[in-house]
């Protein structure tokens, strides 16, 4: 039944709060057009006092994570948190378009098969400050040996 209704018909407010089961304030609210019945009031957007400032950072560089760009924000004071900011950025469309970027998703991919035992991956490392028993000064370089289906190693 709507509230108007019922006050028309000389309900008080509070026979009508009891009687739907809200708060007489909520009742008041409906009845002087505050407030509509099944609509939510919506929060700001938090997001928007920090929308030019993102807009700018990404026109400047359109490849800044948005982790970074969120630890910015966060020092300017926005208050939300990561998931909520990376929403709002493909909300407002902020990333600029990058054409190198968008011509590769999509494309087919290669699956190199790696059976066990078969292939070995190799790569070099820098160890800046090696033990002294190693002999070999300020730095050391080895080269590193992984196979593919186990992770093991060897250097």
């Amino acid at each position: 039944m709507d509230t108007h209704a019922l006050r028309r018909q000389g309900w008080t407010i509070s026979a009508i709060a009891r009687h739907l089961g809200r708060d007489r304030q909520t009742i008041r609210d409906y009845l002087n057009g505050k407030k509509v019945p099944g609509q939510r009031r919506q929060a700001p957007d938090a997001f928007v006092p920090f929308l030019e400032y993102c807009r700018q950072r990404l026109a400047d560089d359109p490849h800044l994570w948005a982790s970074t760009l969120f630890d910015e924000v966060r020092e300017l004071g926005y208050q939300g948190g990561y998931s909520t900011f990376t929403r709002a950025l493909r909300r407002h469309k902020v990333r600029p378009h990058c054409e190198p970027c968008h011509a590769v998703k999509g494309r087919d991919v290669a699956v190199i098969s790696h059976p066990p035992g078969e292939e070995i991956q190799f790569d070099w490392l820098e160890l800046p400050t090696p033990p002294e028993n190693w002999g070999v000064g300020e730095h050391a370089h080895l080269l590193v040996g992984a196979l593919a289906h186990s992770g093991r190693w060897r250097a």
